[in-house]
């Protein structure tokens, strides 16, 4: 065991992924399943032929000037006058939400139902580091707890249990999940193995690993290097499935922009390969740049050309899979590892921040801004209304129709679902859609010092309300229980805490309502 981890580390180390997806272990594929009843037992645990598309914004998008509270420009032109967006430049989606104006082709996706909105994705304690905060968007970790395997390697784990060994085999011939790059994602590792491969191109991904080398020399490293190699011709089937799905299929649509879009180049692989028949789940695709802490930009700028890149992208994947009659098959998501600041700095940025916005699209998700503006009452951070968890659970359970049981594994544990897809693999315990006569009221007093009275009206569900900090840390749950239907009230004794803003969030189903409110000392 020892060996293989060493081995595994060396890959790491030593490969360039681009070159060596590192998920096959060793296993040599023409050795194991090749008989019906082994592939029937390595065979998925939910048959689908659906694919989830990633995409990551590295970097740390400004949620403020990409999703747009209108009904708070006020606050905005006060906090970030040198990169506010020109309000009737704004595109509304509604009379209280709009995109950056350069945003026109996720505009159109909107127009055309195919785009939805989450308001605030974050998670409770953030953290304001590049590589952590990745770490715990592709763990799913919480905050405080550091895990070695990633929420998608987790889930293709449960679904092909004993892969490599068996892979490929007649009922899945294909890679189980594929990132378009040379660096594969941690979110891919399952509990043992990389669930994923990486490549940059079909075709010279194919001609790379069928070639020929010289002999290894008898030593550790060229044992070492034999290994490398070996795992390196087991992909070739691989390679040739990737390399006749990317021949079968040719891009349609018109909108890719020819030159200056890598996003928009890795989704024209993506759309080839998916159209081209291969029954891979999960892409993974990346869009950097998005650490703006200067020269951001408002109308015009770097966070400007970002969004536009990855508005334009969007929508001609999407145009590119309705040419190609493949667009029931896909959904996609954008995440980026946390926000940005409310208030601009004096460099013409925005610095590190907590919760943003985040976009689900395609021909199954319901048009939807799912959660309200996010609260802006002073510089400093924007509270979390949903967990970045929940989004996975619902894409896990009404995307993929997974199992309760395999999605506390996956997810590590419970998490409320979202009204975000249309036509799920799933049978929801609960209702897709705002429960009635479910209120948060705003506390009393207001400023206080120490103790609030906050209340609530009740339909007679289970309610959850936790209280946060300016920075998104969690404080407190003030109640988690299941109160008859009426008004209620529960008491807040912010004693040991120090002055400023707080906000208190209730959480019943997938119903999520956030204030804020001033302790004062």
């Amino acid at each position: 065991m020892k060996k293989e981890i060493n081995r595994r580390d060396f890959l790491k180390k030593s490969v360039p992924i681009s070159m060596l997806p590192f998920l096959i272990g060793g296993f040599s594929f023409r050795a194991y399943g090749r008989s019906t009843l082994l592939e029937t037992l390595v065979s998925a645990a939910v048959e689908t032929d659906r694919v989830l598309v990633l995409i990551q914004l590295n970097g740390g998008n400004d949620g403020l000037n990409t999703v747009i509270p209108i009904d708070q420009y006020s606050q905005l032109s006060t906090l970030r006058s040198n990169i506010l967006i020109p309000e009737n430049k704004i595109l509304k989606l509604n009379n209280f939400t709009g995109l950056h104006p350069i945003m026109t082709g996720m505009n159109s996706l909107w127009n055309d139902e195919k785009l939805s909105v989450v308001q605030s994705v974050g998670y409770p304690n953030p953290n304001f580091s590049h590589f952590r905060s990745t770490d715990i968007w592709l763990t799913a970790s919480d905050s405080n707890v550091q895990i070695n395997s990633g929420w998608m390697g987790r889930y293709l784990s449960e679904e092909y249990p004993t892969f490599p060994e068996g892979y490929p085999n007649t009922v899945m011939p294909d890679p189980l999940a594929i990132q378009i790059g040379s660096v594969i994602s941690p979110g891919l590792t399952g509990y043992s193995e990389s669930m994923g491969m990486a490549i940059t191109d079909p075709t010279s991904f194919y001609n790379l690993i069928t070639g020929t080398y010289e002999p290894a020399p008898n030593t550790p490293a060229g044992h070492e290097l034999t290994f490398i190699r070996q795992v390196a011709q087991n992909t070739q089937l691989y390679a040739t499935v990737i390399k006749a799905a990317a021949a079968k299929a040719t891009n349609k649509s018109t909108l890719y922009p020819t030159t200056g879009n890598s996003l928009s180049d890795q989704l024209k692989i993506v759309a080839r390969l998916v159209a081209g028949g291969l029954k891979t789940r999960i892409y993974v695709v990346n869009l950097g740049g998005f650490d703006t802490h200067s020269n951001q930009g408002g109308e015009t700028g770097t966070h400007s050309t970002l969004l536009g890149r990855l508005s334009i992208a969007m929508n001609a994947f999407q145009d590119d899979l309705r040419l190609l009659n493949v667009e029931d098959r896909v959904l996609g998501m954008t995440f980026s590892e946390f926000g940005r600041r409310t208030n601009s700095n004096a460099s013409g940025g925005t610095d590190h921040g907590a919760a943003a916005p985040l976009f689900l699209f395609g021909k199954n998700v319901k048009q939807t801004i799912v959660g309200s503006n996010p609260i802006i009452s002073g510089s400093g951070n924007l509270p979390m209304q949903y967990d970045f968890r929940s989004v996975y659970a619902t894409v896990l359970k009404d995307w993929f129709g997974t199992p309760n049981a395999e999605l506390k594994k996956v997810l590590l544990k419970d998490f409320q679902l979202l009204p975000i897809i249309k036509n799920t693999l799933s049978v929801r315990d609960d209702v897709a859609t705002i429960p009635n006569n479910i209120e948060l009221h705003q506390n009393f007093p207001n400023p206080f010092n120490p103790i609030t009275k906050i209340p609530f009206t009740s339909n007679g569900s289970h309610i959850e309300i936790k209280i946060f900090d300016s920075i998104g840390k969690e404080i407190r749950t003030l109640i988690s229980a299941s109160f008859t239907s009426g008004k209620h009230e529960v008491t807040f004794n912010a004693n040991g805490l120090t002055s400023g803003i707080y906000y208190y969030r209730l959480q019943s189903g997938n119903f999520t309502q956030m204030k804020s409110m001033m302790l004062i000392k």
